[in-house]
């Protein structure tokens, strides 16, 4: 069990990606690097099934709040959620087979893709404030599960920035406002955290007491941060998606640069 001053540490942490994850996604680039620098000595798999632990309570419940909005039909949602599930279990068998060989490569790639995003997003100032689907529903879901796969294969296999990748995925490329965007994205990042969480699990993977604890404070994040992105709409979303993608833009650029 970690000191109290890193507790207390990890459950801010936990309760501000909770709720930055509930409405943009995201939220792993803040819980990880806290699990990391509070829990140094542990393996990299325990830190990471502690966190799916973690990521799971605040996903459930931001999911259930736009599920129940009925924003998106649920029927759209099956086959996304299917798809991330398997990608996500994929993933995290492939982290255990490169543990310790890939976080360092990681970072680097995740900062392009971060600074790529913000660009797009800021060069297309309309981009996601309306919801023009580009393909029918049949071509909409089949793109919508290959993504979900591929993300959430990314998911299980390292994790942080899977939801705000999902959110600008299918704003992107499906034509999603950023509201339908990240209701649609949250229910998928859960079936990906649900599925590799069970997989780290069975594994033993985890910490149980931070964990836990973590993920009550994450739950709580998550239920506001899904509520206010229901109640403010998509320019809002779309705002703070800009805001959280520059922060995690200079978060990462610190741990490679300065650290």
């Amino acid at each position: 069990m970690p000191s109290p001053s890193t507790l207390l540490f990890l459950l801010f942490a936990a309760g501000l990606a909770g709720f930055i994850d509930g409405a943009v996604g995201g939220g792993g680039l803040i819980s990880i690097p806290a699990l990391f620098l509070g829990l140094s000595s542990e393996a990299t798999t325990s830190i990471l099934g502690t966190n799916k632990v973690v990521a799971c309570a605040g996903t459930t419940i931001a999911a259930t709040q736009f599920v129940r909005s009925g924003i998106i039909p649920i029927r759209e949602m099956i086959s996304p959620m299917l798809a991330a599930g398997t990608g996500a279990v994929l993933g995290a068998r492939t982290a255990y087979f490169f543990e310790g060989r890939f976080e360092a490569h990681m970072r680097p790639l995740m900062l392009a893709m971060m600074v790529g995003m913000l660009l797009f997003t800021l060069l297309k100032p309309h981009l996601g404030t309306d919801h023009t689907p580009r393909y029918s529903i049949r071509y909409q879901m089949l793109f919508a599960t290959i993504l979900s796969f591929a993300i959430g294969f990314y998911d299980g296999f390292f994790g942080p920035g899977a939801g705000t990748l999902l959110i600008f995925a299918f704003v992107v490329i499906l034509g999603f406002d950023f509201l339908r965007a990240s209701a649609l994205s949250k229910t998928v990042n859960w079936a990906s955290n649900i599925a590799s969480l069970v997989f780290f699990l069975s594994r033993g993977s985890w910490l149980p007491a931070v964990a836990l604890s973590m993920a009550a404070a994450n739950g709580v994040g998550g239920y506001l941060g899904a509520k206010t992105a229901l109640a403010k709409g998509s320019k809002w979303v779309r705002t703070l998606f800009t805001i959280v993608v520059a922060g995690l833009i200079l978060s990462l650029a610190w741990q490679m640069f300065v650290r």
